[in-house]
């Protein structure tokens, strides 16, 4: 049986408002009662009613981060900063994970668990944006990433037309002139493809160089598998590029094995450079040149808004930079 207030008061001879007090966080306690309160909490293995404080304050110190993969190393970093960057404010996050799945993302947009929680960061996969701006629940909502047409819905991003276009321009500022780019999805209602893939078409318009369909290649998912089958096929064509933009750092460490399952020497004779900055990336031989969105200050930003929200909805650009290394010429 869970002890409740009056079991922890009696335990530590003080009042049940004390003890109240104490789990609030009220300031206003002496340090010898505070002390001595605590100790019966921890004896007794007492926890607070998370929904009766959710009754009587309003809130319930909770947000929830709903992701499409956790074992993605760029989510899986972005959550960890979240965590961290939330903890440091009091909160706590939950985590759910959606694996990209249209019902799973509408269950969850439209308020199943947000009784649980004071805010929810969100980066949705499958919903279309009119589901997006068309959502009911009013417990606070930022969408993280890019999504067209959900001007009405506070969205924390990079700009991904001006990343892609630095990465694409820096393969062509090096020379090479039949860049691919990887990692289009035809299928997806995220935004962030469609984006980066006007990014790289700006930055061969920029150099005087036509889009070539064979060079822009589609995926199913964003894996490792997914860019080490696309590189396989791009070898395969009668010219080959002798560039490619990955979407993702996980497609071009895929490109990268495929390059060196076929002998062809990056970033000699094959130039990469992915988006992410995944750790992994660091350790790749050769190490990957890359986009680093700025996860941290993704993080704060997103909660900032979480929970200081404004009235009028906004759309915030988080930093990125280039990161030259290894699979590109410097």
């Amino acid at each position: 049986m869970n002890p409740k207030l009056r079991d922890v008061a009696e335990h530590a001879g003080v009042s049940v408002r004390t003890v109240s007090n104490v789990v609030n966080g009220f300031r206003y306690v002496a340090p010898a009662t505070r002390e001595r309160v605590q100790a019966s909490i921890d004896a007794l293995g007492y926890r607070p009613n998370l929904a009766a404080r959710t009754l009587r304050r309003g809130r319930t110190g909770l947000i929830a981060l709903v992701i499409p993969e956790i074992d993605s190393p760029y989510f899986a970093e972005l959550a960890a900063r979240t965590v961290r960057i939330a903890e440091a404010r009091g909160l706590t996050v939950l985590i759910d994970q959606t694996d990209g799945d249209a019902e799973r993302e509408k269950q969850l947009l439209h308020g199943q668990r947000s009784q649980l929680v004071d805010g929810v960061l969100f980066s949705p996969w499958a919903v279309a944006p009119a589901e997006l701006t068309a959502r009911t629940d009013p417990v606070p909502l930022v969408l993280l990433g890019e999504h067209d047409g959900t001007a009405g819905v506070d969205h924390v991003a990079i700009d991904n037309v001006a990343a892609a276009r630095e990465a694409t321009g820096h393969l062509l500022s090096a020379g090479r002139r039949r860049v691919a780019a990887l990692g289009i999805q035809p299928r997806s209602l995220n935004a962030t493809a469609r984006q980066r893939l006007t990014g790289y078409r700006e930055a061969l318009a920029a150099a005087g160089l036509p889009a070539v369909p064979e060079l822009e290649i589609p995926v199913r998912r964003l894996h490792r598998a997914d860019g080490h089958a696309a590189m396989l096929d791009l070898l395969e064509l009668p010219e080959p590029p002798d560039a490619v933009f990955c979407f993702t750092d996980e497609l071009a460490l895929g490109a990268l094995r495929a390059a060196a399952d076929r002998g062809i020497a990056v970033p000699d004779e094959l130039a990469l450079v992915g988006f992410d900055d995944i750790e992994d990336g660091r350790y790749s031989v050769p190490a990957l040149t890359t986009v680093s969105p700025d996860k941290d200050r993704i993080a704060e930003l997103a909660l900032d808004r979480l929970t200081q929200p404004t009235t009028e909805p906004r759309s915030i650009v988080a930093p990125h930079r280039l990161i030259v290394r290894g699979t590109s010429p410097s």
